[in-house]
């Protein structure tokens, strides 16, 4: 269980205990005011009642007695009605307390004997008010005397009633003062089982507290003092569990890096020398390689001037072809006029053609109203021959028109098939023309394509002619850097056996350095040594060149890895 677990189950057993404590004060509270007031809600009202009811037959008793000793009518009559409230008085009182006031099965029993005395007593008051009535005043109070023990019952039924109800009030206010009693004993053992709960808890949580935090000040003290060989021991999983367990990892990760920093001196000591004769070699191979860079940008140049001159032909090239790209848009759209114009010379003739069929069509009527006219002028005989003169010309005229129409619709028909085919050949050209267009303008795009990739690649060319140059300038900048590198280099020698020095201090259990790790450093220390060689065989001594920038005199001073700036 865990410190914050253990602390609200402490909060919980507390606010248990509280709660518990306030909810029984609450319940023992109730009973003691219903023991308290049932004097209040019951025993009172019931003794007032069944006093009423007392008084009531109280009156009536005396009330018979003079009821038998009148003689006036009147008197008798008013008396009877004071008798009548009277014993209404006393049923109204059994009502009220039978629906209010009767609180258990013996209390019910007694109004019943109640009701039962009363109901005795009324026949006895029947006998003797009829006897009354008759004028047997002598024999009317002889009965009543003679029955004494029926009125005296009924008064002793309310009186035993009232002293039960007296008996329930005491019996109660007994209970109340018992249950107070018993409430307060039950909230004082309540209240001392939780404080000696939570003051166990408490105490408990805070030996548990005191003890782990007692522990991991140890731990930190044995740290702080370079001894990394203190076994941790972990004995609970709460939260002081947890510090102690960070603390156990925190040991074991620094013995892990003091072991990997010892491992790493010295594979840095062995690697720095390495490095410092491979700067002398990479110093030369350097100043190779700035000479090799001049050469390349004097190359540049040349091809830059070159780029140049094709990017001017090809501007050329694109003017003359925008040139022929629009002399052919304006040759296409003279063409496409010419179709356009061919288009309505041939609607032309076609309603020519139809002209002339109406023309025939004419000659052939004109030629049949001539016949009839002709047949007309010979059943005339003499009379009609100039008439058959005139449709004969009429005839003659007729078919030359006919005649003439054909030969016009011949020609006509011939120039529409001409015309047709004429229309046919100039759609072809304009169809060839808008492919000519098309293709010019493909080649005047192609051209504009390659005078922009002319230009963008003499930019390129410049930009690298630049960066070459800049090369060239970094290259030089290197040279120096790579000397002081091997400076650097020695100067981490000297700390690697500083920093080997300081670490020397950690006492360490070198089991808990994995074997991985020192394979590691091995490997890295194997490949140090396996450099030099390959760096030192690509260049002799001899070959080493003075560097373009020398050593700043403050890092020959210090000794530091400070690098010059540039």
């Amino acid at each position: 269980m865990t410190i914050a677990q253990r602390l609200y189950t402490l909060i919980f057993a507390v606010v248990v205990g509280l709660v518990s404590l306030a909810g029984l004060g609450m319940y023992q509270m109730a009973k003691v005011y219903a023991g308290a007031n049932y004097a209040n809600i019951n025993t009172v009202p019931s003794l007032l009642a069944l006093d009423d009811a007392f008084g009531a037959a109280a009156r009536l008793r005396v009330q018979i007695w003079q009821y038998i000793a009148l003689k006036d009518p009147a008197a008798k009559a008013e008396m009877e009605t004071a008798m009548n409230a009277a014993h209404g008085k006393i049923i109204e009182a059994f009502d009220k307390y039978e629906k209010e006031d009767v609180s258990n099965d013996d209390d019910k029993v007694q109004l019943t004997a109640d009701r039962q005395a009363l109901a005795a007593y009324d026949v006895l008051l029947g006998k003797v008010k009829a006897l009354a009535n008759d004028g047997k005043v002598d024999e009317a109070r002889d009965l009543a005397l003679a029955n004494r023990a029926v009125s005296t019952k009924l008064a002793d039924a309310i009186e035993a009633h009232r002293q039960y109800n007296a008996k329930l009030g005491m019996s109660a206010a007994a209970d109340a003062a018992a249950t107070l009693t018993h409430a307060n004993w039950l909230a004082i053992a309540i209240a001392s089982a939780v404080i000696a709960a939570v003051a166990g808890m408490g105490l408990l949580l805070t030996r548990k507290l005191v003890n782990s935090l007692n522990e991991a000040v140890k731990i930190a003290q044995t740290v702080a003092a370079g001894d990394l060989t203190y076994n941790i021991v972990i004995t609970s999983k709460d939260e002081t569990g947890q510090l102690l367990q960070a603390l156990k990892e925190m040991n074991d990760s620094l013995v892990l890096i003091v072991g990997q920093v010892r491992t790493g001196t010295d594979t840095i000591a062995t690697a720095s020398g390495q490095i410092a004769s491979g700067n002398l070699d990479l110093s030369s191979r350097t100043e190779e390689q700035a000479s090799s860079l001049e050469e390349t940008a004097s190359s540049m140049e040349e091809l830059t001037s070159t780029v140049k001159q094709n990017a001017a032909n090809a501007q050329q090239a694109n003017e003359l072809a925008e040139s022929a790209s629009d002399v052919a848009l304006k040759g296409g759209a003279v063409v496409t006029q010419v179709i356009h114009t061919m288009g309505s010379i041939d609607e032309s003739a076609k309603k020519i053609v139809e002209i002339i069929g109406v023309i025939d069509g004419i000659a052939f009527q004109t030629n049949i109203l001539a016949l009839n006219a002709a047949v007309e002028a010979a059943r005339a005989g003499e009379q009609g021959r100039g008439f058959a003169v005139v449709a004969s010309e009429v005839r003659n005229l007729a078919h030359r028109s006919a005649a003439a129409a054909k030969e016009i619709k011949t020609l006509i028909s011939n120039s529409v098939e001409q015309v047709d085919a004429g229309s046919k050949l100039v759609n072809q050209a304009g169809a060839t023309m808008d492919e000519v267009v098309a293709s010019v303008k493909r080649v005047t795009d192609i051209i504009s394509e390659i005078t922009i990739a002319g230009r963008e690649q003499t930019s390129g060319i410049e930009q690298i002619n630049q960066a070459i140059t800049q090369m060239d300038t970094v290259t030089q900048q290197n040279a120096a850097l790579v000397e002081e590198a091997a400076a650097a280099a020695s100067s981490l020698q000297d700390q690697a056996g500083t920093l080997a020095h300081l670490v020397s201090t950690f006492k360490i259990n070198m089991a808990h350095v994995t074997q991985g790790t020192l394979v590691k450093a091995k490997a890295v220390q194997g490949r140090a040594l396996a450099t030099a060689p390959r760096l030192m065989g690509k260049s002799t001594p001899s070959q080493v060149k003075t560097p373009a920038i020398k050593l700043t005199e403050a890092a020959h001073a210090t000794g530091r890895d400070e690098w010059e700036t540039f």
